[in-house]
């Protein structure tokens, strides 16, 4: 099972998310990285913690119009360098893909909050399948993006996340009957669940209905998730 630390960055910090509000974001403040915000800091205190093989990186600047930080892949991949960099940075087009994609340790991950149309959708993804995932995105009980992409699983790649933004550091637990329900549709794609993982309960519970992974950045920047809990779901 993957555990994938995410990091928020918006104005070049690293912001702590809540329900998906991000005008309410403020920069974080853990004990993985003591008086700093800096993206590359925070990595690597993530890196003391745990030698993870993957990072989230939500580059708010870029979802919101404000331009990518394209500066922070190569910083976060000096950080952790053993880790694929999944970079959603609110891609629209085959363009934004391409430059994203650039990076040979990026993956990209586009987000249905950001699709306009499905025919957009195949376009971008037919840059490079397999280093694309999607993001299938819910706000309070409702789809954003294109419906005919939630609908028809066959538009899926390999790996799809379900992102509950308004559970975001809500500490309210992840969304397990919208995980179930895209898990049991997706004929074998890698599932990760992404907003309200509290601990290594909800951890456990989400690798029980079949899905491969979650994302997760309150919990362990709490210390909810500990390093041991780590080493043992890396192991299975």
């Amino acid at each position: 099972m993957d555990v994938i630390p995410v990091i928020d960055v918006a104005h070049g910090k690293v912001v702590r998310a809540l329900k998906g509000q991000r005008s309410r974001y403020q920069p974080i403040e853990t004990p993985l990285a003591p008086s700093s915000s800096d993206p590359a800091d925070v990595a690597r205190g993530l890196g003391r913690l745990f030698p993870f093989n993957k990072l989230y990186l939500a580059d708010l600047d870029g979802i919101e119009g404000r331009g990518r930080n394209t500066h922070l892949v190569p910083a976060l991949s000096q950080a952790l360098p053993r880790a694929e960099i999944w970079i959603d940075a609110g891609t629209q087009y085959r363009n934004a893909a391409r430059t994203v994609l650039a990076a040979p340790v990026a993956t990209l991950v586009v987000g249905t909050e950001s699709i306009e149309t499905v025919r957009s959708w195949e376009d971008i993804v037919a840059e490079a399948p397999e280093r694309t995932v999607l993001s299938l995105d819910f706000r309070h009980g409702e789809f954003m993006g294109p419906e005919a992409i939630l609908a028809d699983a066959s538009l899926w790649p390999s790996r799809v996340i379900v992102m509950t933004l308004d559970r975001v550091g809500a500490n309210d637990g992840p969304d397990i009957d919208r995980l179930d329900n895209i898990v049991s549709r997706a004929h074998g794609r890698r599932v990760y669940a992404a907003g309200g993982v509290r601990d290594r309960d909800d951890l456990d519970e989400i690798r029980k209905i079949g899905g491969r992974g979650a994302l997760i950045a309150s919990a362990l920047h709490s210390g909810k998730i500990s390093a041991d809990d780590l080493k043992e779901i890396a192991g299975r």
